[in-house]
């Protein structure tokens, strides 16, 4: 496991800061809570006239004055996007920087098949994404204990499991990606998860554009529909997982063959 140990070595500073940007502001979040409470009854109705923005955001299906509903918009948002960039940036990047920094003639000059390097960078994506989801939860759980609220916890880890499938999909998806690049592709990663983001606001939006939620990552990381149900969409997150499944065979399907510069 040398290759998994050093992928996440070299990653630890950029794991740090993610982890506790996207953490710290969640938790701020919360804490501002308990001073805009008395607040949310306009916030509600103001939203309530907002037409199609409230929709894009599954606003219009969530109560802002209680904790979870709070939450779920102003917490979920910043997991999702924050989440799935990183994952994105950190998947896009893990083949192909052997060919962009040159050390792919030293990497592969070692007694070590293709296969175990694929498979112990894809743990190394994996593993960087459920660290950075571990600590994000435990200061959302902290920063509730903290304003005295009672912690939903069904409806917390709900949300939480949702994030953190969503991030293993996109980082399934861009490691594949990865396989084909010869630079590091960042931009491609970002790109990647930037359009997921874009077209489930566009199906929240327009109801002919609701077979895009089978194609974006973030179909069932719909905070409102968990809410509702108490579950994830299986409907949704099996289209998901399966294109997470594609990604990660076209890296291995491509790396092992390809010819290394």
């Amino acid at each position: 496991m040398t290759i998994l140990k050093q992928e996440i070595k070299s990653q630890k500073t950029a794991l740090l800061i993610w982890s506790l940007s996207i953490g710290l502001l969640v938790a701020m979040c919360v804490l501002m809570y308990p001073e805009m409470e008395s607040q949310m009854g306009s916030v509600n109705e103001m939203f309530s006239k907002m037409g199609s923005f409230t929709s894009a955001f599954g606003m219009d299906r969530l109560n802002f004055g209680t904790l979870v509903g709070f939450y779920a918009v102003e917490g979920g948002n910043m997991i999702g996007i924050g989440g799935a960039l990183f994952s994105a940036i950190v998947a896009v990047s893990s083949l192909a920087k052997e060919e962009h920094d040159h050390t792919a003639e030293f990497l592969f000059a070692h007694p070590v098949s293709r296969t175990r390097v694929i498979t112990e960078k894809l743990l190394s994506v994996f593993t960087i994404i459920l660290i950075l989801n571990a600590v994000v939860l435990l200061l959302a759980i902290g920063s509730i204990l903290m304003i005295g609220e009672e912690i939903f916890w069904k409806e917390l880890l709900l949300f939480h499991l949702a994030y953190l499938l969503m991030q293993l999909e996109i980082g399934g998806i861009c490691f594949g990606v990865s396989a084909f690049l010869v630079h590091g592709g960042l931009g491609i990663g970002i790109g990647i998860a930037g359009i997921m983001y874009f077209l489930n606001i566009v199906a929240n939006i327009s109801d002919s554009a609701k077979f895009l939620k089978y194609i974006t990552a973030f179909g069932y990381t719909e905070t409102a529909d968990i809410i509702n149900s108490g579950k994830l969409e299986l409907k949704y997150l099996v289209p998901g997982l399966i294109m997470m499944v594609i990604g990660i065979a076209c890296a291995y399907g491509k790396y092992t063959k390809k010819d290394l510069r």
